[in-house]
């Protein structure tokens, strides 16, 4: 697949299809790669590369610190997702394009179109995140990484990864860069590096602006309502997306 460097930071992406642009962030947590669009859950079964670049342009990515993109150890928020995405479409000449997420990526979607709504035609969102148990089960996770970051240090974070091969998604000691440190041996060495009192303020900050709700996280209500843009929100309805976090957003 094809790469481009976006603020820094390599994105591995693909354009399927012919059309009006479809720009479609994927599901996955924070294990949201190209392939999650056929092989994860309900998207696995309505089979939406198979049927949408028939009549649309898809430009389908790994988003930032997961699968083959690459990343950087910051306060990760809402905003950088959305900076990927806008920098993807500026590398490919798209001024306007239709916006599709899934999952968590919902949330980079409806920021994208707080931040940039010119350059949004409209929005599908696909089973948003949410709800008190996901905001719940996401702190947890982040905890957990720091808890054993202050037990075992940074790099035992990175030979943890190495041998275990997992995702933030599936193994929380390994962190939200854990497929960054997989992936690339510069940046795992300079994460290990990484001094843990800064490292940790760092996360908890990332973990805040990230889920500081209990419904769907992304955008501030009063902005979202300020937005005429044609949206489709698709609810879900298990513990991780809430069918709540829909109605909110609706």
């Amino acid at each position: 697949m094809p790469e481009v460097v976006i603020d820094g930071i390599k994105t591995r992406y693909e354009l399927i299809g012919s059309g009006p642009p479809l720009l479609m962030y994927a599901p996955g947590g924070f294990d949201a790669t190209v392939e999650k669009w056929s092989t994860q859950g309900v998207y696995a079964r309505i089979k939406l590369l198979e049927h949408l670049p028939k009549k649309y342009r898809c430009i389908v990515f790994d988003r930032r610190e997961c699968g083959q993109s690459g990343g950087r150890v910051e306060r990760v928020t809402w905003a950088h997702y959305v900076a990927q995405g806008k920098g993807l479409l500026e590398h490919l000449n798209i001024r306007r394009a239709h916006l599709m997420g899934a999952c968590m990526g919902c949330c980079p979607v409806a920021a994208f179109a707080v931040a940039h709504p010119a350059s949004v035609i409209s929005m599908v969102l696909y089973w948003p995140v949410g709800g008190a148990k996901y905001r719940i089960k996401a702190h947890q996770r982040f905890l957990d990484h720091l808890a054993f970051v202050r037990e075992h240090g940074l790099p035992a974070v990175v030979s943890h990864v190495k041998k275990e091969g997992k995702a933030f998604n599936a193994d929380a000691p390994g962190g939200p860069w854990a497929s960054v440190i997989r992936s690339d041996a510069a940046f795992a060495e300079s994460y290990a590096k990484k001094d843990p009192q800064e490292y940790q303020n760092l996360v908890l900050g990332m973990c805040r602006a990230l889920f500081d709700r209990d419904t769907a996280p992304g955008a501030e209500p009063e902005d979202l309502l300020k937005l005429d843009i044609p949206a489709l929100i698709v609810p879900g309805r298990d513990e991780s997306h809430a069918t709540s976090a829909a109605r909110y957003l609706e």
